[in-house]
C-alpha cells in the first residue's frame, strides 16, 4: 500500500479507517503542555490522537480537540482502560469517565491497556473476559467505533479469544527496531489485527544509536524519521510522542522517502539496542 500523508489510513477488520500515524501523549503532563502539543499536532496534519486514562491528560486533550476547529469525525481518538478498572461494571464506568473527561460522545478506539495487572494476577483471564464483554457492548452500541488490546502477548490473546464474540481490531505494542516482538506480531497478522507501535523510538534511546544515525545521514533525515519510516514499511502504525512543535512536525514528515530493502534489513538486526518490552506478567502496576 502506497502511503503519502498523515491522513492516509489503514482499514481495520471491521472496515473502520485509521490514520497511519498517531500522535502519542504518554508522559505528556495535563494542562498547557498536553493542550498545546495536541493543538500543534493537529495543526501539523495529524488526525489520530492516542491517549489513556492512566496518562491523566484526557481533559486537556479534549479541550484541544474542541478548540482546534477540526470536525470531530475527521479526528481519530484512542483511549485505554487502566488496570484498576478491569471487570464488567468497572469497564463500563471507565469508558463513561473517559468520554466525560474528553468531552466526547464516542471514541474511535478503546483498548485494554495491560492484560495482567498486578491486582489481577490470580484471575487475569476472567477479568479480561468480563472487561471485553463490556467493551463489546460499547462497540455494538456505537460508543466506540473499534475495540482492541495493548501489551497482550500470545497467551493473553489466546485466552481472550476463548470468550470473545468480537476479535480485537488492534494490539498496541512496544515495537521498534530494538524489539520487533515477532511472535505476537505474527499472531496479530494471522488474526487480521493491526499492530500499533508505541515507543517507536524506544522511549528515545534509539536517538543515540550510531547504526541508525548512519542510515539517517544517507537519507538526510533524522534518526526519528528513519525509525518511524521503518515502522510504516513493516505495516505497523507508529505513535511518536513529542511536546516540541518542531519535533512534532518533523515526526510527521515521513512520506518523501523510502528505505531500501538493505536498510530495512540492517534496522531489523538491531535487537536490544534500545531496550525491550515489559513482561506483562511481571509488571508491578
Amino acid at each position: 500500500m502506497a502511503i503519502s500523508s498523515l491522513t492516509d489510513t489503514y482499514t481495520l477488520s471491521n472496515g473502520v479507517k485509521i490514520p497511519v500515524v498517531g500522535f502519542g501523549t504518554w508522559q505528556t503532563p495535563d494542562g498547557d503542555v498536553a493542550y498545546q502539543s495536541t493543538i500543534d499536532a493537529l495543526a501539523a496534519g495529524y488526525r489520530h490522537i492516542d491517549t489513556a486514562a492512566a496518562y491523566g491528560n484526557e481533559e486537556s486533550i479534549g479541550r484541544a480537540l474542541k478548540d482546534s476547529g477540526i470536525a470531530r469525525e475527521e479526528i481519530f481518538v484512542t483511549s485505554k482502560l487502566w488496570n484498576d478498572m478491569h471487570g464488567y461494571e468497572s469497564a463500563k464506568q471507565a469508558l463513561d469517565d473517559t468520554l466525560k473527561r474528553l468531552d466526547l460522545d464516542y471514541l474511535d478506539l478503546y483498548l485494554i491497556h495491560w492484560p495482567n495487572p498486578k491486582a489481577n494476577r490470580d484471575n487475569w483471564a476472567e477479568a479480561n473476559a468480563e472487561t471485553w464483554r463490556a467493551m463489546e457492548e460499547a462497540f455494538e452500541a456505537g460508543k466506540v467505533r473499534a475495540i482492541g488490546i495493548s501489551n497482550f502477548q500470545v497467551h493473553h490473546f489466546e485466552e481472550l479469544l476463548k470468550t470473545a464474540k468480537v476479535t480485537p481490531m488492534v494490539n498496541q505494542l512496544f515495537v521498534n527496531p530494538s524489539d520487533m516482538e515477532d511472535e505476537i506480531v505474527a499472531f496479530n497478522n494471522e488474526h487480521n489485527v493491526l499492530t500499533e507501535a508505541y515507543s517507536p523510538l524506544g522511549t528515545g534511546k534509539m536517538l543515540t544509536v550510531a547504526a541508525i544515525q548512519e542510515i539517517a545521514d544517507k537519507y538526510n533525515k533524522s534518526v526519528a524519521q528513519i525509525a518511524l519510516r521503518w515502522s510504516l514499511q513493516h505495516g505497523f502504525l507508529p505513535l511518536p510522542k513529542s511536546t516540541h512543535k518542531e519535533r512534532i512536525i518533523e515526526n510527521g514528515q515521513l512520506f518523501d522517502f523510502e528505505l531500501t530493502a538493505d536498510d530495512m534489513a540492517a534496522l531489523d538486526k538491531l535487537e536490544g539496542v534500545a531496550g525491550s518490552h515489559n513482561d506483562a506478567d511481571k509488571t508491578n502496576f
